[in-house]
């Protein structure tokens, strides 16, 4: 099922199966803070990859799980791209998600439109929001804009639309065009208008112009407020109205970490050189893997292998700024790099993290502390160089984080100084699921990638 357009290819699209449009007033949150959706702040993200993620790889299957991923404490799920791929040039038997062959429909391996529409009023109705990628830099190689509207695509001096890096089955989009501009921004506004979604992860978001963000962004504002992410880490993203960018710069210096390469100081410098050049209430996207680092890089079961990988998730889970994201499958956790090109299904079973991620999430969701415009305050430990430890405070509410970065057991003395301004005669382990009477101030030892949430607000177990 396809939008079709009454109008010229730049008028706003409608779904054919008005049966089931959603009508976005009374379906949007207007609150913000700090210039963003209000529900993001305290919330989550999980990834969705269809393709892997059952034996049928449908939507259909895909709302099995639901419940469980509601269980977790799951709040936003953010779909990869669920539009048809080309097939010229497509890599492997199953193409690539991010060669776009038509914007405005689905891929048919995953089901229909119906499918999708029951499946967001399914996630809307359990308390979840959704988001969608979208590949405004390219589309696929037979994208039919490129024989109706040729104008829409960047050519070399023969005239041949081009491809950019690697990308060899896509083509690359012209944003010098302002029809084209006018065309995408219709055909996001359908998504909303359409199926309810609340929101976008933009792939590579430089590639389009900061001028037409800034006005995408806009006039999607005018529908609903929507979130929206870019996968890039560059400031003019924010001018252009982003609300978050990756972080990539902590999570390659993490994967250093990690591998002894680095000390855990340096994650200082790279939280100050954020810090003096994004905006104050810029967001940033923390996360251990996502789609591309699993596939490609051997994230997160070569890069923060085994027991390492505890203390990394908390840090991207309680870090200042932080919107918070787990890939498919790490909850399993899934030990081996995804096929990105052909069928390679996830096999839920043992849930070994599920307990780990509950509790973070939970957490996140339930203290105020971990809001991300909340304060953050590092703490020394007289043993920085291996031990990272700092709070966030907003209000009454505080949570402490000391982690143990090193594969060696690390002492650790914390001055009662620095923790005066969250004293308190009584904190929860929140990880162990005990009481506490007052801070550990003092020495104390850490086991090799040991981690210490302590927390004064009662957790929902």
């Amino acid at each position: 099922m396809r939008w079709i357009a009454c109008l010229p290819v730049v008028a706003i699209l409608f779904l054919t199966s008005c049966k089931n449009d959603v009508s976005v007033a009374g379906n949007t949150d207007t609150a913000m803070i700090d210039g963003h959706p209000a529900w993001i702040m305290n919330s989550n993200v999980y990834e969705v990859n269809v393709r892997q993620y059952t034996p049928e790889g449908t939507f259909k299957a895909f709302e099995k799980h639901l419940d469980r991923l509601k269980a977790m404490g799951v709040q936003t799920l953010w779909f990869m791209p669920i539009n048809p791929i080309s097939k010229t040039e497509r890599k492997g038997s199953l193409g690539s998600y991010y060669a776009v062959a038509d914007y405005t429909a689905i891929n048919p391996e995953f089901g229909n439109m119906d499918d999708w529409k029951s499946l967001v009023k399914k996630c809307h109705d359990m308390g979840f929001k959704v988001i969608i990628d979208w590949v405004a830099n390219h589309t696929g190689a037979d994208h039919y804009w490129l024989t109706k509207h040729p104008g829409f695509y960047v050519r070399d001096s023969t005239g041949k639309a081009v491809s950019q890096f690697d990308w060899t089955d896509t083509r690359k989009l012209n944003f010098n065009n302002e029809e084209l501009k006018d065309s995408i921004i219709s055909q996001m506004k359908g998504w909303i208008t359409g199926t309810g979604i609340d929101g976008f992860r933009c792939d590579y978001a430089v590639g389009p112009s900061k001028s037409f963000w800034k006005k995408c962004i806009t006039e999607l504002r005018k529908v609903k407020n929507v979130f929206m992410l870019a996968e890039a880490d560059s400031t003019w993203l924010y001018e252009a109205g982003f609300d978050a960018t990756y972080a990539w710069s902590d999570f390659n210096m993490m994967k250093l970490i990690a591998a002894g390469k680095r000390k855990v100081t340096a994650l200082d410098s790279v939280l100050k050189a954020a810090d003096t050049t994004l905006p104050k209430n810029g967001l940033r996207f923390y996360f251990t893997s996502n789609h591309d680092e699993n596939s490609w890089n051997k994230a997160d079961f070569a890069t923060m292998p085994g027991a390492s990988h505890a203390p990394f998730a908390v840090l991207t889970q309680t870090m200042a700024r932080s919107v918070p994201m787990i890939y498919s499958g790490q909850e399993v956790p899934v030990l081996r790099a995804l096929s990105f090109f052909e069928k390679d299904t996830i096999r839920f079973s043992k849930f070994a993290r599920a307990w780990f991620y509950k509790k973070l999430l939970l957490l996140r969701k339930s203290n105020p502390a971990l809001s991300a415009n909340a304060p953050f305050v590092r703490v020394h430990t007289g043993n920085d160089d291996a031990v990272y430890a700092y709070y966030r405070k907003l209000g009454k509410h505080f949570v402490l984080v000391i982690l143990n970065l090193t594969s060696q057991p690390q002492r650790v003395n914390l001055a009662a100084d620095e923790l005066a301004p969250i004293a308190t005669a009584a904190v929860d382990d929140v990880m162990a699921g005990r009481s506490m009477h007052g801070l550990p101030a003092g020495q104390m030892q850490l086991e090799p990638w040991a981690y210490l949430v302590l927390a004064n607000q009662p957790m929902d177990q």
